[in-house]
């Protein structure tokens, strides 16, 4: 199983679903996404794994996203857009696995596509 997860190691959820999955024996691929961050082509991937709209997959709490001027009715390609050059709005802990995703929130979320 390939499993990759959005990584920030600065948030407790991120650490707490990183620890989880490697106390089920699993290895991820971390990707540090605020260093390397996802394409609009990986955000809209994700949100099809998903199954959600891409406010979903936002931090409307950052001030980036009110700053922005983005809000829920902002359409998706702008809310994608937004992720992609402003990664720090993207929601994490993203585990993708094996053509399925989860959002590790709660941290134990993630174990239901394993």
């Amino acid at each position: 199983m390939t499993l990759t997860l959005w990584h920030n190691p600065r948030c407790s959820k991120s650490r707490e679903t990183l620890a989880l999955l490697e106390a089920h024996g699993h290895r991820p691929t971390v990707r540090l996404y605020l260093e390397t961050p996802p394409s609009q082509t990986e955000i809209r991937a994700a949100l099809a794994l998903l199954g959600q709209p891409a406010i979903a997959l936002i931090r409307t709490g950052e001030d980036e996203f009110r700053d922005l001027g983005l809000n829920h009715d902002t359409s998706e390609a702008d809310l994608i857009a937004a992720m992609a050059a402003h990664p720090r709005l993207i929601e994490r802990p993203l585990l993708i696995a094996d053509g399925k995703a989860a959002l590790g929130r709660p941290p134990k979320a993630v174990l239901t596509i394993l």
